[in-house]
């Protein structure tokens, strides 16, 4: 069983009618309404508004994947639950998907280690067509060689990340405009950027989406360890999982 955890800041919805009358359970709710049939899923939802900002330490350390939705209140996410989920995801292999405007969030940045939030956009509802150019992962299968949102926000390059270990899917836009739209990384756990999402679309209820985002969260979920060296220490007791995070210097 994938125990998996939905979080959305659930600003939008409470502050724009349209966002509101679009996700009438929030955007969280709105992916857990997806995920949640799945037979190998436990899926639980979290906000910001919530009581220790939605991931108190029992339901993070019980989180196998944690889906990351958030756009106007990157800066209120307290640094010291920042530390948490990136010692859950770099020591304890917990996976990661960060959706949308998410790719300026505090965790996708300190786990990626580069200024994420810098990309070119323009919100104007254009479609997308999403290239599958890793037709062979997990995280295509059910998909043909594209698929088309209808309309969404535009992103494009440069989209400063690290260079991703597999690179699912490249959108292109009316535009001109090219963009790296699905990202896997690994770092102790299995991280996923998925681009498509802008709040006042029904992005999420778009089969291809919701196909993708399920696919991910099976890729992303707990496996054999993927750093032998940072398991291995901890198996030998050199590498503390409990001690101070983030290591003093």
């Amino acid at each position: 069983m994938i125990k998996v955890t939905v979080w959305n800041e659930n600003a939008h919805e409470k502050e724009m009618p349209e966002v509101a009358k679009l996700y009438p359970k929030g955007i969280h709710g709105a992916i857990a309404d997806f995920l949640s049939p799945n037979e190998d899923m436990l899926v639980r939802t979290a906000t910001l508004d919530s009581p220790d900002q939605g991931l108190p330490d029992e339901l993070l350390n019980d989180t196998d994947v944690l889906l990351w939705w958030g756009h106007a209140r990157h800066g209120q996410v307290e640094d010291a639950l920042v530390d948490k989920i990136v010692k859950r995801v770099n020591l304890e292999n917990m996976g990661f998907i960060a959706l949308h405007s998410a790719h300026a969030s505090k965790p996708f940045q300190r786990l990626m280690g580069t200024p994420t939030g810098m990309l070119r956009w323009r919100e104007d509802g254009d479609m997308q067509r999403l290239w599958v150019i890793s037709p062979g992962h997990p995280i295509a299968e059910g998909l043909g060689d594209y698929f088309e949102v209808p309309q969404d926000e535009t992103y494009g390059e440069m989209f400063y990340i690290p260079q991703p270990e597999n690179l699912v899917f490249i959108s292109w836009h009316p535009g001109g405009e090219v963009f790296r739209s699905g990202c896997c990384f690994v770092r102790g756990g299995r991280i996923f950027y998925f681009q498509p999402g802008h709040e006042t679309f029904p992005v999420y209820y778009q089969k291809e989406v919701q196909q993708v985002i399920t696919n991910a969260v099976r890729w992303a979920a707990p496996k054999a360890p993927t750093h032998k060296y940072i398991t291995g220490f901890v198996k030998k007791g050199v590498l503390d999982k409990n001690a101070e995070w983030p290591p003093k210097p």
